[in-house]
Order: C-alpha cells, then sequence, then structure tokens
C-alpha cells in the first residue's frame, strides 16, 4: 500500500487565502505539544511566546526592528521565487553587503559628512547585488544548481565577516574583542521613538509600496509572472528568461545588503563575527508565508519577528531552549508548504507496490 499526490484540476481560491491562517493555527498546536514535552505549562508557554511581547510599547519597537530586515530581504526572494529562481542564499548577501556598508566607516572613520551614510547604504545594496549575481551567472552560463550555490555563499561570506572582524578590521582600543570599532554619529540611522528602531522601518515599507506596485502595474512585474509560470510563453512574448535571473538575483541581492548595512549601522552600531541570527533563512518562510506579495509579505514579517521576541521571553522566564524559536519557524514553513501541497494536490491511498519501471 502507498500514498500518490494527485494534481487536482481546480484548487479552492478560499482554501489557498487561508493556508496562511491555517498553518499558523497548527504551528500553535505543535507549539504547546513542544512546551508540554519540555515539562513546561503549554498555555503559559503560548503566552509568552505569542502574547506578552504585543503588550509593551519597547517589545513593540523591538518586533519592527526585528522584521524590518526579515521584510526587506524576503520582498527581493519574493521576486527570485515569482520568476521560477531559487535563491536560497540571502543570508550570505545580507552578511556581504553589511560587509561592504561598513568599509567607510571602519576604514575611515574620520570621513564624517552628511554623505556618509547614503554612502554606506549604497555600498550595502551593491554589496548585496553583486553577491547575488554570483550564483545567478554561474547559472546563466553553465547551467549550475542555484540553490546550492547561492547557499554555499552564505558560509563564504561568513567566514570573510569572522576573518575581516578578528583580523584587520578589529577595533584597535576594543582590547582585543572580535569586534569592529563603534560606528560613529555619522555612520548611524537616525533613531525613532526612545527604542532601538531607526528610519530602516520606513525604508522598508517604501520598498514594499514601491515593489507592490512595480509587480501589479508594470510590464517587468507581468515579465516577473509571465517568466515564473511559463518561461516558454515568456520567450514568445519576447523575455529573456537569463536577464531576467540576473535582475532577480541582483534585486534579491541587493535588498539583503541594504538590510544587512542597515543592521549594523542601526540596532548594532559595528560590525560582530555574527551578525544576524539567521534574518536570511528566515525570510524564505516569511516570503511563502506572504504568498510572495510584498503587502502580506509586511504582515508575515511581524508575525515570525514575533518568533524571535518570544522565544527569547520563554527562553528567559521559562527557562526553555534558546533553539525553540528556529524549531516554531520550521514547523511553521513545513505547514505552510503542507497545506499549499494539498490545496494542489489530492492524496490517494493505492493498494499493492508500484510495477518496476512503472512512472510514480
Amino acid at each position: 500500500m502507498r500514498i500518490e499526490l494527485i494534481k487536482r484540476k481546480e484548487h479552492s481560491r478560499l482554501m489557498a487565502v487561508l493556508s496562511p491562517v491555517i498553518a499558523v493555527f497548527l504551528t500553535l498546536i505543535a507549539a504547546a505539544i513542544l512546551f508540554q514535552l519540555s515539562g513546561k505549562d503549554p498555555l503559559l508557554g503560548l503566552f509568552t511566546f505569542f502574547i506578552e511581547p504585543l503588550m509593551d510599547t519597547w517589545s513593540l519597537q523591538e518586533l519592527i526592528v526585528k522584521a524590518t530586515p526579515l521584510v526587506l530581504i524576503a520582498c527581493g526572494l519574493a521576486v527570485c521565487y515569482l520568476s521560477n529562481n531559487w535563491n536560497i542564499g540571502a543570508e550570505g548577501q545580507f552578511v556581504f553587503g553589511a560587509l561592504c556598508g561598513s568599509f567607510v566607516p571602519i576604514v575611515f572613520p574620520d570621513f564624517e559628512t552628511v554623505l556618509t551614510l547614503p554612502l554606506m547604504l549604497l555600498l550595502g545594496a551593491l554589496g548585496g547585488a553583486i553577491w547575488g549575481l554570483i550564483p545567478a551567472i554561474l547559472k546563466t552560463r553553465f547551467n549550475t544548481n542555484e540553490i546550492l550555490t547561492s547557499l554555499m555563499l552564505v558560509y563564504v561570506a561568513s567566514l570573510i565577516l569572522d576573518y575581516l572582524v578578528r583580523g584587520p578590521w578589529r577595533d584597535p582600543d576594543g582590547y582585543n574583542f572580535p569586534e569592529s570599532r563603534l560606528f560613529t554619529d555619522a555612520a548611524t540611522l537616525p533613531v525613532i521613538g526612545d527604542g532601538r528602531m531607526s528610519i530602516a522601518a520606513p525604508i522598508a515599507v517604501v520598498v514594499v509600496i514601491v515593489l507592490t506596485i512595480v509587480l501589479a502595474k508594470t510590464l517587468k512585474g507581468f515579465e516577473i509572472r509571465v517568466i515564473g509560470e511559463s518561461p516558454r510563453a515568456g520567450s514568445f512574448a519576447g523575455f529573456s528568461k537569463k536577464r531576467l535571473t540576473l535582475f532577480a538575483f541582483a534585486l534579491a541581492g541587493g535588498l539583503a545588503g541594504l538590510a544587512g548595512t542597515m543592521e549594523v549601522s542601526g540596532s548594532l552600531g559595528q560590525l560582530l563575527p555574527t551578525i544576524s541570527p539567521g534574518y536570511g533563512f528566515t525570510a524564505i518562510i516569511v516570503a511563502f508565508l506572504g504568498r510572495l506579495n510584498p503587502a502580506a509579505i509586511l504582515v508575515a514579517g511581524l508575525v515570525l519577528a514575533l518568533s524571535y521576541i518570544g522565544g527569547e521571553g520563554v527562553q528567559a522566564s521559562m527557562g526553555v531552549s534558546d533553539k525553540i524559536a528556529a524549531v516554531i519557524q520550521g514547523l511553521l514553513l513545513f505547514f505552510v508548504l503542507a497545506c499549499d501541497t494539498f490545496i494542489l494536490y489530492r492524496p490517494r491511498i493505492v493498494p499493492g507496490r508500484p510495477a518496476t519501471g512503472s512512472e510514480t
């Protein structure tokens, strides 16, 4: 006996809309089971994880701080995925963009003008775009698998960061700690409010609005959708799949690099051996939870940011492992993909073994 998935001729639009909601509900149930298995009160765990961070002004600001890079990166990834390009290396593009953006305040610390911060953001976006173009060029010229190449570049970027922070870019006045010098005021993003929230948040909202218009109202958005859904139809329409691949990776890398630069010039204020809790990978979940729609990604980014804040909360107050947030994020992606699978395919139980040589 085996289970086969039969593609549905038509799928429910209502279920496609409700799928992320169902996935979140199933994740809540799974999280409660996790807390129970850990010997903790599941109701208290769910309250501390999902509700308590929303009851305080400071934690709400932290929620936005965490959501900002997730939304920026996920918007770029959405363009890649819509165009049928599988960019898994946003974490590396985030790190390399942060490195390029930090070049000015670390190498030229006395360069303090009104141009310092714009130059950093520009270099960060360019650095991320260049890092994103590497797997795109390898794919278009040598037909390599962009999933593997973009993923491997994550580790390359992380090792470069570690080398620079522990070596040439280490703060000479930092008592040998592995960290760069603190960025000056000219190299730091202006803060909004009394917490760590900076102008990075409104910049992310502007990116969401612009990308929503581009995807819905412009020829480029039409090209992205046509190539993603039917490359053959796109070629008949005169669209180039290779050029679109380069564009999608450059845009995704640029937004990830911009997010990385704003992270180090905003909430961190310097380079450290680790500058990301996994934003580039979590943004993949944000992109799919937001159905590859920039406006919905904005909401999904806040939901996933809640998992970071909630994970820290249950770790501090209940003594739960710090890995609980990553597990719950993984469960959320699993349930999103599982719901989508059952929307597009119908399971069928077939008795007996498949015949040798038959298609499965």
